[in-house]
């Protein structure tokens, strides 16, 4: 006996999200539920959107939070991906789709432990195909550490890791935010 997958379209997922009380992530017809995050989660990534969005006013570049999808082809352009980041810029003014970006210059994931492992190797690996990413930024929730895997001059990535007292430079969007200012109300040093 064969066990068939339903597959979604993306028209399809699109819609359904627009509807849904939950978020899923689209991964080439399939889709997968996202759990809730923390207290902690929530107060990081609102943190650094915070300070981006204030940062970036006026410049034409726009900060999301965990609400909007960037969506990337995979596989030779073969399938669509559509993940949700926790934060994200883009500066680029023909990236336009009112629920999906495709060209963000910053992705910022926070780290939680159900999704650690897929944010560190699947993503990573899928947002670095993204012409237009400069910088993946991993967060953790439980210690002030920040790693930040940078697009470099000659176009390989390289990462730095950041700890209590380091500054997290973000060269993507012109911006340094201290430890501090990312774990306020979260983490005591």
């Amino acid at each position: 006996m064969k066990v068939s997958t339903a597959l979604i379209s993306v028209p399809d997922y699109l819609e359904g999200e627009k509807k849904s009380p939950i978020r899923h992530e689209y991964l080439d017809g399939q889709i997968f539920a996202m759990s809730g995050g923390s207290e902690e989660h929530n107060r990081i990534a609102l943190n650094i959107a915070s300070v981006l969005k204030f940062h970036l006013r006026g410049s034409g570049c726009k900060t999301f939070m965990s609400d909007m999808k960037v969506n990337m082809p995979i596989a030779r352009n073969t399938a669509d991906l559509f993940y949700y980041p926790d934060v994200m810029v883009t500066c680029d003014s023909q990236d336009t789709e009112r629920y999906y970006k495709t060209r963000p210059c910053l992705i910022v994931e926070v780290l939680s432990p159900s999704t650690e492992s897929l944010d560190r190797r699947e993503k990573r690996l899928n947002y670095q195909s993204l012409p237009s990413l400069q910088e993946y930024v991993l967060v953790s929730q439980t210690e002030m550490k920040v790693e930040v895997y940078r697009l470099n001059a000659n176009g390989t990535w390289s990462l730095e890791i950041l700890e209590a007292e380091d500054i997290l430079t973000l060269n993507s969007v012109g911006l340094s935010l201290t430890m501090a200012e990312i774990y306020d109300e979260v983490l005591e040093r």
